[in-house]
């Protein structure tokens, strides 16, 4: 690749959380505040990309599949409920407690694609059941009572700024070398190019299925652990009360798709993530109502949505607008 042309697409990979930036910036400044004032804002902006920015690899990785999975939020809170539990009968540190929250996390998504491949349920209906099965083990586990580590300053120690950073890297690199250079991943882009004609060169679609259930899970029990190091507890959903830390991906998914033609898609779902990120601290610096927040959150997923559907021509449009201004 020419350097001018790496160049180009490294600027337009930037633009939108560039944009993002500038915007908030300006309409912060207008209101007399500032973005980032100290180190807790850091910490919010760094937690948030990480928290994005794992949920929209879990989301992602079945939805391109065509596997929509209301399961993420599930899967967090009781990954994070059993490694809580056992840390703290166990007094084990914050690593060993994220190992176990992975690890169960992996585990449940693995019973989730069990699930799928047994019944050949629709997707989308086996998450809504597993999504109601784990918040209901969640709450069974502790008996409605949630799980507090408030007093275990070691596990609240780990919502440090470098540790976050640690995770996204870690995630990226694994997902970007799962995914891009491993037979795995080219059976996953394989399947999504034509899944009959892929089963038929000898490509294994369950595996492939389960395994992708196991990695989102995985990913998920990440988050979850973050959400507990940050609050000291795990409280209790019932009746899909855990859905709706999944909506805070499809923008950032969106986001990567388009960033994607320039950059690595993985790259493009973290900067994506950023941008995210960028809008959540603002949210949080300007006092936001959380119904506002909805609202312009909905607001910014229509308008890219619509944006893609549409680009070619409103390109076509700006175009020649510009050829005739020339």
């Amino acid at each position: 690749m020419k350097k001018s042309s790496m160049l180009k697409n490294i600027v337009l990979s930037l633009l939108i959380p560039a944009a993002v930036f500038a915007v908030l910036e300006i309409i912060a400044v207008s209101k007399g505040v500032k973005l980032f004032t100290n180190a807790d804002s850091w910490k919010l902006f760094f937690r948030a990309v990480a928290n994005v920015t794992l949920t929209t690899f879990a989301l992602s990785i079945n939805l391109d599949s065509g596997r929509f999975d209301f399961s993420l939020g599930a899967v967090s809170m009781l990954s994070a409920t059993i490694a809580g539990t056992i840390s703290q009968q166990a007094n084990l540190g914050p690593w060993p407690t994220l190992g176990i929250a992975v690890l169960t996390a992996a585990l449940l998504g693995l019973i989730h694609g069990l699930v799928y491949v047994i019944t050949r349920i629709p997707p989308i209906i086996v998450s809504l059941g597993m999504t109601l099965f784990y918040e209901g083990c969640a709450f069974a586990f502790t008996g409605g009572k949630g799980v507090s580590l408030v007093t275990r300053r070691d596990i609240t120690g780990f919502s440090q700024i470098g540790n976050y950073i640690l995770l996204i890297a870690a995630a990226l690199v694994i997902i970007i070398l799962l995914f891009d250079y491993t037979r795995f991943g080219a059976d996953y882009r394989a399947l999504l190019s034509g899944q009959k004609i892929a089963v038929e060169t000898g490509i294994h679609e369950i595996f492939n299925a389960l395994a992708c259930y196991a990695i989102s899970g995985a990913l998920m029990g990440m988050v979850g652990f973050i959400s507990l190091a940050n609050t000291g507890s795990q409280q209790m959903s019932l009746n899909f009360g855990s859905i709706g830390i999944m909506f805070t991906a499809f923008l950032p998914m969106f986001i990567g798709g388009w960033i994607g033609r320039y950059i690595n898609k993985c790259v493009g779902i973290l900067l994506g993530a950023v941008s995210m990120a960028l809008i959540s601290l603002a949210y949080a610096r300007f006092d936001t109502a959380s119904s506002v927040q909805s609202i312009v959150s909905a607001l910014l997923l229509v308008l890219f949505l619509i944006y893609l559907n549409n680009e070619f021509a409103i390109l076509s449009k700006f175009r020649s607008k510009k050829a005739v201004l020339s």
